[in-house]
């Protein structure tokens, strides 16, 4: 994979191309809080995306323990058109690293943000794909825990990848309090940002979330901080607006099956992905 544009972070040190152990490293095209991704090659000169733990987190057990068990539950799922490939995992030179194919792609918030015509030609289609990349983590006992446009690419044919799996948790029997609050807090679901015990459907809750905003370019529930973003959707005459107010041309039904994967209640949004994915594909039939 790769991004348009470099997203800077103090990753510290390695942060210049050459080799890494059977790799050659040669060309940083992302930085994030927690590693860098790096175009690379092995000694048969096949491309890949190699995402690499910053060198600060060497001695970071939290750390490592988020970036290895997004690595496995990778790893464990299989194959689908709209989740990144996986390819390998492991250390070398005491370095943990992912392997993942390589695609020539940007993520849907730059594509929104310069409006991309792809972007908008196709966007009936990537919120169909995107609901089936999640419904199959779904239906392998994954959830993802950070679903929002910086973690969906899209490549310059119209194809999506969703990516980044360093917050994902196997789906509990029932709904449980984690010991860490992952997530991002804007598309976070209330239950998230008050602590309680949840489940899948946060993940439902998060998709509402991208999709309300990929259609009209706001955030439904604004807030500089995660008390904010929850006081705005327990306040939601105060604060929410419904998505065809901001742009008429949603459909009716769109805008139905918004509205109830925002529910506060996770009882009364969907309760699987599979409900979701039917009515959608009902709403926005893409031949």
């Amino acid at each position: 994979m790769i991004f348009d544009s470099l997203t800077t972070s103090s990753g510290g040190a390695g942060t210049q191309p050459g080799p890494f152990g059977r790799f050659y490293l040669h060309e940083l095209i992302n930085s994030g809080g927690m590693a860098d991704i790096w175009v690379a090659t092995d000694n048969q000169n096949h491309t890949y995306a190699l995402r690499k733990l910053h060198d600060r987190f060497k001695f970071n057990f939290v750390a490592r323990g988020r970036f290895l068990r997004g690595c496995e539950l990778l790893a464990r799922l299989p194959p689908h058109e709209n989740i990144i490939r996986y390819v390998d995992h492991g250390r070398m030179e005491g370095s943990l690293y992912l392997l993942m194919e390589y695609v020539e792609s940007s993520n849907l918030k730059i594509l929104q943000a310069r409006e991309d015509e792809v972007f908008i030609q196709n966007i009936s289609q990537i919120l169909i794909d995107l609901a089936l990349a999640l419904e199959h983590m779904h239906d392998h006992h994954v959830m993802h825990l950070d679903v929002k446009p910086e973690n969906v690419l899209m490549t310059r044919n119209g194809n999506i990848r969703v990516v980044d799996f360093d917050l994902c948790q196997p789906i509990p029997e029932k709904p449980r309090k984690f010991g860490r609050n992952p997530g991002t807090p804007h598309y976070m679901a209330p239950e998230q940002l008050k602590r309680q015990p949840f489940d899948h459907r946060v993940d439902i809750f998060a998709y509402g979330v991208t999709a309300y905003e990929l259609l009209t370019y706001q955030k439904p529930f604004p807030g500089e901080t995660p008390e904010e973003v929850l006081r705005s959707q327990m306040d939601r005459a105060s604060f929410f607006a419904p998505p065809r107010e901001l742009n008429p041309d949603i459909p009716p039904a769109l805008e139905k099956i918004l509205l109830r994967c925002l529910e506060n209640d996770p009882d009364k949004r969907y309760p699987i992905m599979s409900a979701l994915v039917h009515d959608l594909q009902n709403a926005l039939y893409v031949p």
